[in-house]
């Protein structure tokens, strides 16, 4: 462990010194002490003459007051270290609850595999808003030359595996497909040399973050940070509309029992799938609430006209909160809580065929059931996932009118979140007040409304 030695106080906040660990080049160093801060500088002054290195520690005295004077950063560190900081905080926040596990490990990974071959090595100051702002070419160029490289190694290890076979030979390591203990080795993902708008905004959020860190630890000036705007425009979440929605629980039913395996398991996970589906469609849980929810969180009550109502305590997003469902959902839950092997207070509602909590919320087969109803790929484009189910739910209720403020609550979100991500919804709910006044906006006849 190092140590300081022959230390030298020139003033109050100023000392120079010696290391122990240091033998053959004696050289001093000196430390200064931030003022109004509990935080200290130290430097190098090259040179083991005491003479020379009074000297210039004064001199770096002066240039850290100047600094301070005039907003210059004091400390330059290239962002691959300001990250690695930033990262080792996240851990931290992981740890006492604040963020999840999870969302520390992701931020660590877009860190290491993307930020850091864009900016790594550029030092903090230097990373300016230009640089942030050009990310999202830089993404997608980096993409498209990442899937050119990956096509031309499998085209190689194709040719090879063809030539191997040729000879009777078993493929080069790399390129097996089963391991030495007989099990498949799964194949590596396949680069499309595409990002969606999403994950480049989302890298940039993470981006900014560290640059607002980099402020906060004094590493640039608080105006370096980046404040702008997101250069990409929001991604609308994909919801299904009425008829998509109809059309997926409609062939649920038969996709349920068109299974081609011969697992016992393979028609209960299927029948697992669906109910999960029709639950979320319904309640607007999110999926990491979902994961979480145990028999013990679902109560059954009744409201002031006698109607049956499923109570949910859902945790998710480091929150609880009480959510409210129809009677549909109490038969949806039944008939999982029927199949279910572990069904105690304390067992998870989403399980798979041995009772075990599922991890995926049987994501794999949510995604066979979209294919197989040709509802996988949204009319923009856009993949579609299970929180496509919370959309759905989101634009439903407020097509049939339900207020902005209960939904939030129910959903456990804001107001504002409501408003920025389902905007494109409240003019046609709102359709007969905004349209009120106009000549060709009259009321209908009471025995029209009756009709309709």
């Amino acid at each position: 462990m190092a140590t300081r030695v022959d230390v030298e106080e020139l003033k109050p906040g100023l000392i120079i010194f010696r290391r122990s660990e240091v033998k053959k080049r004696r050289n001093w160093y000196c430390r200064i002490k931030l003022p109004g801060e509990d935080r200290y500088k130290s430097v190098s002054l090259r040179t083991p003459d005491i003479t020379a290195a009074r000297e210039r520690a004064f001199d770096q005295d002066v240039d850290v007051r100047f600094r301070i004077k005039h907003n210059v950063p004091i400390f330059d560190r290239p962002f691959s270290d300001i990250a690695e900081d930033y990262i080792k905080l996240q851990d931290a926040r992981a740890t006492v609850g604040e963020i999840t596990k999870h969302r520390a490990v992701v931020v660590a990974s877009i860190i290491r595999a993307q930020l850091n071959r864009y900016v790594g090595s550029t030092q903090i100051s230097l990373v300016t808003e230009e640089r942030w702002k050009g990310y999202p070419m830089w993404r997608r160029a980096d993409a498209i030359e990442r899937a050119k490289v990956q096509a031309e190694k499998t085209a190689e290890a194709e040719k090879l595996a063809a030539e191997a076979k040729e000879r009777g030979e078993p493929p080069p390591r790399q390129i097996r497909t089963v391991g030495k203990d007989g099990k498949t080795i799964p194949k590596p993902r396949t680069a499309t040399g595409k990002v969606s708008d999403a994950t480049i905004r989302y890298e940039m959020t993470i981006f900014r973050s560290v640059m607002s860190y980099a402020a906060s630890k004094k590493f640039i000036p608080d105006d370096k940070a980046f404040r702008g705007k997101l250069p990409l425009a929001k991604v609308r979440r994909e919801e299904f509309t009425p008829e998509e929605y109809k059309t997926l629980y409609t062939e649920a039913r038969t996709w349920v029992k068109a299974t081609t395996t011969q697992r016992d398991d393979s028609v209960w996970l299927r029948n697992m799938a669906r109910n999960f589906m029709l639950i979320m469609c319904n309640t607007g849980m999110r999926p990491t609430e979902a994961k979480n929810l145990r028999w013990r969180d679902v109560d059954s009550q009744k409201d002031d006209q006698g109607r049956t109502v499923v109570v949910l305590s859902v945790r998710g997003k480091n929150k609880a909160r009480n959510l409210v469902a129809a009677s549909n959902v109490a038969n949806y839950l039944e008939r999982v809580r029927d199949a279910a092997k572990a069904k105690g207070p304390d067992d998870h509602v989403f399980t798979n065929y041995d009772g075990s909590p599922t991890t995926s919320l049987y994501a794999g087969l949510i995604e066979n059931l979209l294919t197989k109803t040709k509802l996988l790929m949204s009319s923009s484009g856009s993949r579609r996932s299970t929180y496509c189910f919370r959309h759905t739910y989101a634009t439903f209720r407020l097509t049939e009118g339900v207020d902005v403020y209960f939904l939030a609550k129910q959903m456990g979100t804001s107001v504002k979140m409501i408003e920025d991500h389902y905007g494109h919804i409240t003019p046609v709910k709102n359709a007969a007040r905004i349209l009120q006044g106009f000549e060709e906006w009259k009321a209908l006849p009471t025995s029209a409304q009756t009709e309709a």
